[in-house]
């Protein structure tokens, strides 16, 4: 199954809301589940509850941001595998490392192209 025709679960991580609707637009209409967290703290809990495939996380929040969201993530058991895509406006390259550094899978610029969106998708073998 490719990552075309497949319903992932997704958590987004994102505290803007017109970012959150255009993620959501872009992406629903490939059939995906979209679960949305306003913050980092936010974005604990919803994965605490919930299984998702994989988790766009935002890196720049109020109240706790997407790297120590993703820290904290990574010390929950079921935390240590799910693959957590960064999306953040800095598109510089220190970011990105920064963001793999910190224990994130993958970096994407927002706004982000589906064709690079799917190319991280096929990267970590989802």
């Amino acid at each position: 199954m490719s990552w075309e025709t497949k319903n992932y679960s997704i958590l987004l991580v994102e505290d803007n809301k017109l970012n959150q609707t255009i993620v959501k637009f872009t992406l629903k209409r490939f059939g995906y589940l979209i679960d949305v967290a306003n913050n980092g703290i936010e974005a604990i809990s919803k994965f605490k509850e919930g299984q998702y495939d994989f988790i766009l996380m935002d890196i720049m929040m109020p109240e706790m941001d997407g790297l120590e969201a993703t820290k904290e993530i990574r010390n929950l058991e079921q935390g240590k595998i799910v693959p957590i895509i960064a999306l953040t406006a800095d598109i510089m390259i220190a970011n990105e490392e920064t963001c793999l550094e910190n224990g994130m899978n993958a970096h994407l610029s927002k706004p982000f192209e589906l064709d690079n969106f799917f190319k991280v998708l096929k990267s970590l073998d989802l």
